[in-house]
């Protein structure tokens, strides 16, 4: 009982970092690639009616230094039916935003979210 101190007095706690040692100077923390609250709410508007028609089971995030990635599963297997990625360095060139198919075709890029989602979910009208 030498580590505890007495009932009713604080304990003498200091915070340490656990990736910073004495020994080991910190290292910039690199940034990394999100999805924005807008785009996942378009994202999950059509992933949710696609799981509510029985279409789409399951899906997976991804949050890399270059780029965001929503990856969308008809069931458990090992490559996604379709991809949709943000990629902020193609920004002022083809559009951040771009949909893969399994086999790894770009069904389509763009500027516009919403616009780019509609290749998934036709029936989808473009809010703006």
């Amino acid at each position: 009982m030498q580590g505890r101190p007495p009932a009713g007095q604080p304990a003498n706690l200091s915070l340490v970092h656990a990736a910073e040692t004495p020994s080991q100077p910190s290292r910039p923390v690199q940034p990394i690639v999100a999805f924005d609250r807008r785009e996942l709410m378009q994202i999950l508007g059509v992933y949710g009616r696609k799981v509510g028609s029985g279409e789409w089971r399951d899906y997976a995030m991804d949050f890399l230094k270059d780029r965001a990635l929503f990856s969308i599963y008809a069931r458990v297997s090992e490559r996604p039916l379709f991809v949709v990625e943000k990629n902020p360095k193609l920004r002022a060139r083809q559009g951040q935003y771009m949909i893969t198919n399994q086999q790894g075709r770009i069904l389509k890029r763009g500027h516009d979210l919403a616009q780019v989602l509609r290749v998934l979910d036709p029936d989808l009208a473009v809010v703006g």
